[in-house]
């Protein structure tokens, strides 16, 4: 097999740096969204069913989903300023200095 058949089918070091890093990235990003559920999960829970049973009463169902949009309305708010945050700091950082 020729060289240029091997290197075509082989990722070189810089494209397996970056799927790993992307991997990882992607491993964040689902620990984050666990750990966010399992946080509102408890949060919401305690607040909203004092008694639990078998079932939950309308009331309890209605302030497990009112609590559980505020938290994700939260968390929105939070993720688009902190994307935000990012971007800016990475175009400043990569503006010519003048």
């Amino acid at each position: 097999m020729s060289d240029f058949l091997r290197s075509a089918s082989t990722p070189s070091a810089s494209e397996r740096k970056q799927q790993v890093m992307q991997n990882v990235r992607s491993e964040i990003m689902l620990a984050n969204a666990q750990e966010l559920l399992n946080k509102t999960n408890e949060k919401c829970f305690v607040k909203c069913v004092p008694k639990p049973s078998t079932s939950l009463s309308n009331s309890e169902q209605t302030c497990l989903s009112r609590c559980l949009d505020r938290y994700m309305e939260a968390f929105n708010i939070v993720s688009r300023t902190y994307i935000s945050r990012i971007s800016k700091e990475r175009l400043d950082a990569s503006a010519p200095l003048s």
